[in-house]
């Protein structure tokens, strides 16, 4: 009883210095409420703000809504993906198409979202598929992907993909230097003859098309990653590089020789001028570009031969290398376009260079030698500042718009809050654990919305119920409205998240598209009317031309199939209300179910290999009816006579 008595006593207290704690707390901005409410979003109520978080080695794109953590979905790009088809209908097949071949994935790392005037518009985000190298543009009204263009003579697409404050151009810098063009050759004689190739793809800036404009070929060096000047900088593109010992061996040793690195910085004004004036030199290539068609809901390829490349020395006054601790990562510039930081993961420092000081460097010709002709500025002329003792392992810095950054350090595993030009520390929050990149709403732009900071972190360990020896990661919500940041909340995120971006849904869900329009589907093999339903024999393929609505297919019986034929089914999805979509799966299918949108024309293929009656159905919950949805075909043999028909309510 005393022990009872006494355990009673001291829970008191505890909870008593709690809620002092809590009563006394200085909100300075922040709200007073519990972690709870701040994230709470109530039955009916919507979220502030869209995050799009990269799937890493799942291939896919997954929205979250801020603050409250819930997915709302995933968007297919580089992996195919049963849940829609995507990647197994025949109008999307084409979208996964390469020089290599069908690749049905690949590593997504780094979303931005199209800008106008260094602001977010909301109408495109894009995003790298890291192994083969791919940049891919999703549609924000629609929610899919769009396009995908391959980049050549390029490997490890890991500096992308970033975007200039018009979205004049995405970036896909290469991780890994390769030889240009592509040999049999010794990977010992590395050093001189690998290429790192820089490449500007334009974006139209009416439908989003790209091309891929001029590739740099710089030194053979390792890009890591690159941000675009903005404001005053605008013109320039920043790229970190580690590896300038140019090893091709045990990098964690080799790579890590010199004190310093570089940050390439580019003037892509002064090379789209040259460009544009005839200069560049043509090259054979040969890569994929891939585009959807929203009206005739159908992918095509095309393989392009060659491609413009750019000599860094041919163009003088374009590069400059500035240089910055070793081993850097993230490379992040400001909204207002002056300080670019380089996260040099070995560094005790956080190093910030000046925009300032780097063009009067440059006017100065202050020069501390060349690199294979490129000039290398001095380390003090460009530095603006150091933020010292700010943590270990620097990677990603974001800004809030109100003069503050914030930096993620692996290895201490925190967040860290620092002040733009006086480089002092202001807070800094622990994560669980190990985090990687981090985003603001709108943090790599002129205009941040400065609510939260998203941490993705690497290792999860104890943070959710355990799932075996591998678990989903982990993201953390931090509340930064105030002088001091809050941890909010966690939320598990599919795949590996490499980095983020994230816009109000105000900007996006205005625009969102609910369905396709049924009298505008350009689809050939749409049925827009279920008279217009029929199945065509043209030798061993039949087109099973097929409409849908609740409850209903349109046929529901198919005869005459036969052992060998390749029967296309083309499903057109009649429904004009939001939400509503159908699917289709047979027996026997070898690739995945389909998911029609309201108004859309999909097609999914089936050989049927056996005798037999084989039945097919709907795979979205469509209505009460929609166990009834469904219906058969009758396979024959090979040698059958058995005639060609089919009905509905026969």
């Amino acid at each position: 009883m005393k022990i009872h008595n006494h355990f009673i006593m001291t829970m008191g207290a505890a909870l008593m210095l709690v809620s002092c704690g809590q009563q006394n707390q200085s909100s300075n901005g922040a709200l007073s409420s519990s972690a709870a409410e701040k994230v709470y979003v109530a039955p009916g109520e919507q979220d502030e703000f869209y995050a799009f978080l990269s799937g890493g080695y799942s291939g896919n794109l997954t929205v979250y809504g801020l603050p409250s953590g819930r997915m709302f979905k995933e968007i297919p790009v580089f992996s195919q993906f049963p849940t829609s088809g995507y990647g197994y209908s025949e109008e999307t097949v084409p979208m996964l198409n390469t020089s290599h071949g069908f690749v049905p994935w690949d590593d997504l790392h780094h979303p931005d979202i199209s800008q106008t005037n260094g602001e977010l518009d909301g109408r495109w985000i894009f995003v790298n598929g890291n192994n083969t190298p791919r940049i891919a543009r999703v549609d924000l009204s629609t929610f899919e992907t769009a396009e995908i263009i391959e980049v050549p003579n390029s490997a490890g697409n890991h500096s992308s993909s970033f975007i200039t404050e018009n979205t004049e151009y995405v970036v896909a810098g290469t991780r890994f230097a390769v030889p240009v063009p592509q040999r049999d050759m010794s990977i010992s004689e590395y050093k001189g003859n690998f290429k790192g190739a820089l490449t500007f793809i334009s974006v139209d800036p009416e439908h989003g098309h790209m091309a891929i404009k001029f590739q740099l070929l710089m030194p053979g060096f390792n890009y890591d990653l690159s941000h675009p000047g903005r404001g005053k900088s605008h013109g320039w593109f920043f790229f970190t590089t580690y590896n300038t010992e140019e090893a091709n061996t045990l990098l964690e040793v080799n790579a890590s020789q010199n004190d310093k690195d570089f940050i390439a910085a580019i003037n892509w004004k002064k090379i789209e001028e040259y460009v544009n004036n005839g200069g560049g030199t043509k090259m054979p290539a040969n890569y994929a570009h891939n585009v959807y068609d929203e009206h005739s809901h159908t992918g095509t390829s095309t393989m392009r031969k060659e491609v413009l490349t750019v000599d860094p020395t041919k163009v003088p006054g374009a590069v400059y290398f500035l240089p910055t601790p070793k081993s850097p990562h993230g490379c992040d510039v400001d909204p207002s376009g002056e300080y670019i930081i380089g996260n040099g993961k070995l560094s005790a420092d956080l190093t910030v260079h000046s925009f300032d000081k780097m063009i009067a460097a440059i006017e100065g010709e202050k020069f501390d030698g060349e690199a294979y002709g490129i000039p290398i500025l001095k380390f003090e002329d460009v530095l603006a500042g150091q933020v010292k003792s700010g943590g270990l392992g620097p990677l990603h810095t974001e800004f809030d718009g109100k003069g503050n950054a914030y930096t993620t350090f692996f290895i201490s595993s925190e967040v860290v809050k620092w002040k733009l030009g006086t480089w002092e520390v202001i807070d800094r929050k622990p994560t669980y654990y190990s985090v990687g990149h981090l985003m603001i709403p709108g943090g790599n732009s002129r205009k941040p919305f400065g609510q939260y900071v998203v941490a993705m972190n690497k290792i999860t360990k104890d943070r959710y119920l355990p799932t075996g020896p591998e678990m989903e990661h982990s993201a953390q919500i931090y509340d930064i409205s105030g002088d001091k940041m809050e941890l909010i909340y966690d939320f598990p995120t599919h795949g590996e998240p490499h980095y983020a971006a994230g816009c109000p849904a105000e900007l996006l869900a205005p625009k969102s598209q609910k369905i396709y329009r049924l009298d505008e589907n350009q689809h050939p093999y749409a049925v827009t009317t279920a008279d217009g339903s029929k199945v065509v024999r043209d030798g061993k393929e039949v087109h099973v031309y097929m409409s849908t609505i609740r409850s209903h297919f349109t046929p529901d019986n198919i005869e005459g199939i036969k052992v060998g034929d390749k029967v296309y089914f083309h499903i057109t999805n009649h429904e004009q209300d939001f939400d509503v979509p159908h699917g289709f799966s047979i027996l026997g299918q070898n690739s995945s179910e389909l998911l029609v949108m309201p108004g859309q024309t999909k097609t999914s293929v089936w050989e049927p290999k056996q005798v037999g009656v084989w039945p097919f159905y709907c795979t979205d919950f469509c209505s009460a009816l929609h166990q009834e949805m469904q219906g058969y075909v009758r396979v024959s043999p090979a040698n059958s006579n058995t005639e060609l028909k089919w009905s509905l309510g026969e």
